[in-house]
């Protein structure tokens, strides 16, 4: 058969008029004696998808002539399968359909077995034989095609969803977020004096003069009172209100509605007015107090060396007790802890350094005897440190303004996790 560049195109137009086998191969001169399935081997070597177009509207269209059908039999024959099988024309996402139109129900295979029924015992037993193995071919070629296709999709599904297992797991949602280093040393100061027996009491931001000062042996007018510079709040009655300078307050307020023996710590907020790089107008500090009928010094110097001991975890501590004055303790001590200062680092615990930690010493007679315990029966001790220094000390923090400043990427390095809660058996930062 002659190729003609324009041939496909005629077959197509021919097909879809629907005429029979004979009619269609007498419009082609030069094609006589041909039937459809030449015309279309021809018009697919000339044009191949205008004919893959012609081939399926023939099969959907074409008549019950005899030669129509061997012309459906003789093309699939001929026919490459390339348009049935080719990814982009059936859609590579849907495997389950691939070549329907080929071997299933209503595919191109099937309506040639349908054909067997009105062709001669003999024709039937040739062209039967033609068209299974017409069917095998297909299904072997449409399960290597469906093998590609899947081989294919889960490469790409490999490389989508490639993990790097280099990379560093993510945090879990239990990990998120970082605990204040002042709220961690909180509750390492907790951990340590509820071992020792001590329990904690709280007490308001805002106080009396009368709590803050008065009780606590600042008489009015007295020098010590100008020592600290206070935030007075407007004159609102009677009662004079200030933001309090210490947490002593608290222990005032214990010692007035508790009867001895009392052992207690009070945390919390203070406030004053000064700000530089060691001290901020609100800060916080830890005092603790113990009034019975025995307590005495040699009490007080434990309590320091365990506490400072187990704060910063080392094996032992050396106190070096000073005298000092506070109106509300007599005698009264300034504390200095041993240390070496090395290479930018302070290591307690060792070397032939001191520092400055605390102040402490005997509640004063006329403290206890302004909160209602008489002083010839009861006696007891008191101490006192801000949180955020033994914070700096311990964790290695120099600025005590960055504290306050709310970086996300300060409390990151500084921070501790959630759950890293500190207890003297698991280890206080652990």
């Amino acid at each position: 058969m002659r190729r003609d560049p324009d041939l496909a195109g005629h077959v197509l137009a021919a097909v879809e008029r629907q005429g029979g086998a004979g009619h269609i191969a007498g419009m082609f001169p030069g094609q006589e004696g041909h039937h459809v399935g030449d015309l279309l081997a021809t018009a697919q070597a000339a044009d191949g998808n205008l004919a893959d177009d012609a081939f399926q509207h023939l099969f959907r269209h074409g008549g019950d002539h005899l030669g129509v059908d061997i012309a459906r039999r003789d093309a699939v024959h001929r026919h490459p399968l390339s348009g049935v099988l080719q990814s982009q024309r059936l859609g590579e996402a849907d495997h389950a359909g691939l070549g329907g139109g080929v071997v299933g129900l209503a595919g191109a295979i099937s309506a040639l077995l349908a054909t067997l029924g009105k062709m001669s015992p003999e024709q039937r037993k040739t062209e039967g034989a033609r068209i299974n193995a017409l069917k095998e071919k297909a299904n072997l070629a449409l399960a290597a095609k469906r093998d590609e296709l899947e081989e294919k999709t889960l490469a790409a599904r490999l490389k989508a969803e490639a993990v790097d297992v280099t990379l560093p797991a993510a945090p879990s949602g239990l990990d998120a977020g970082r605990i204040h280093p002042i709220s961690q040393v909180l509750e390492e100061l907790t951990a340590i004096f509820a071992d020792m027996g001590f329990s904690v009491a709280e007490g308001p931001d805002i106080e009396t003069d009368d709590y803050n000062f008065t009780k606590l042996n600042f008489p009015e007018g007295h020098p010590a009172r100008e020592m600290q510079d206070t935030f007075f709040l407007a004159p609102s009655g009677e009662e004079k209100k200030l933001l309090r300078t210490h947490t002593s307050p608290v222990q005032v307020r214990t010692m007035l509605t508790e009867k001895p023996p009392i052992r207690i710590i009070c945390p919390g907020r203070v406030y004053r007015c000064d700000f530089d790089q060691t001290h901020t107008p609100m800060f916080h500090q830890i005092e603790g107090l113990v009034i019975d009928e025995t307590t005495h010094l040699g009490h007080l110097k434990w309590v320091l060396e365990e506490f400072l001991k187990t704060f910063f975890e080392v094996k032992g501590v050396k106190l070096r007790f000073r005298p000092s004055f506070f109106p509300f303790t007599e005698p009264s001590m300034e504390v200095d802890v041993q240390c070496r200062r090395q290479g930018g680092e302070i290591r307690f615990g060792e070397g032939e350094d001191w520092m400055e930690i605390l102040g402490c010493g005997m509640v004063h007679p006329n403290v206890l005897r302004n909160c209602g315990h008489d002083p010839e029966i009861f006696q007891g001790f008191a101490f006192g440190v801000g949180i955020d220094r033994l914070a700096m000390l311990k964790y290695g923090m120099s600025d005590l303004r960055a504290f306050f400043e709310a970086d996300s990427r300060w409390l990151d390095h500084y921070g501790f996790r959630p759950l890293d809660i500190p207890s003297l058996l698991g280890g206080l930062s652990a």
